[in-house]
């Protein structure tokens, strides 16, 4: 388990367990990949960012990861893979994410992606994505950073 501090201040906690904050999380957070490239959409108004959202009424994690792909990128999900869950606590109820990674098949233009500019597609991510003024809070603080190692350590073990 991962504790740490956000941009805001807010208690975050990480941990690659199944599940060790809510059986019944209300977010997801997905990171894609796309033809060996990484597969992010540009927020209106927070900047690039890995897509991700709230659970509709009757909708699993999974089902709300792989619409909200779709709804921010156009990216139809091939393989979806849980890897973790965190919790931040704020002021608030805590928001608890379950995080994915996803494997996108095709893209699909939209003629609306919702709250966001569409997909966005980079061959690395910055090592400094932290100074970044083109990237959304969610992509700055430890989270990322953790599901990057975790995802290597996954990618070499296989």
């Amino acid at each position: 388990m991962y504790t740490f501090k956000d941009a805001y201040n807010n208690q975050v906690f990480l941990s690659f367990e199944r599940h060790p904050f809510s059986k019944a999380p209300r977010h997801v957070w997905v990171v894609c990949t796309y033809n060996g490239q990484w597969l992010l959409t540009r927020h209106s108004k927070r900047g690039m960012e890995f897509p991700g959202g709230k659970l509709e009424a009757g909708e699993t994690p999974e089902q709300a990861a792989v619409r909200e792909v779709f709804e921010e990128t156009g990216g139809k999900v091939d393989a979806l893979t849980y890897i973790g869950q965190y919790k931040v606590v704020n002021k608030g109820a805590p928001i608890i994410k379950n995080i994915y990674v996803a494997t996108i098949s095709e893209l699909i233009e939209r003629q609306d992606y919702l709250e966001t500019k569409g997909p966005v597609l980079l061959d690395n991510l910055p090592p400094s994505i932290q100074k970044e003024e083109t990237f959304s809070f969610i992509m700055k603080d430890n989270v990322l950073q953790y599901v990057m190692k975790y995802i290597k350590r996954m990618n070499t073990t296989k």
